[in-house]
């Protein structure tokens, strides 16, 4: 089961959008080495909001992921493809996943 979660909002800098997109697609090989994230989404919200969720089964495993290879890239592309990221951390209350 999974218990925790974060949404990660990332507007792109004006121009970036291709950029960004290209970004978070690439991310996804490396989230795929991450045995704690059991679920991972990169998300277009609109022509320059981006984000990102994703679920774990506890905190161990979200702090390891933002300690982890897409966690660090957001420092260095900050201010390059993106402002400033809003992370939320969330509990989570139910789930439905496949088996």
């Amino acid at each position: 089961m999974v218990t925790k979660a974060l949404l990660v909002r990332l507007e792109a800098l004006p121009g970036k959008e291709t950029e960004l997109a290209d970004f978070l697609t690439g991310a996804r090989s490396i989230v795929m080495e991450e045995p704690g994230t059991v679920a991972w989404f990169a998300i277009r919200f609109g022509p320059s909001t981006f984000g990102v969720f994703d679920v774990f089964p506890d905190d161990e495993a979200r702090d390891a992921h933002l300690a982890g290879g897409v966690g660090q890239a957001l420092g260095p592309n900050t201010g390059v493809l993106f402002s400033e990221p809003q992370i939320e951390k969330i509990d989570l209350l139910a789930d439905k996943l496949p088996a």
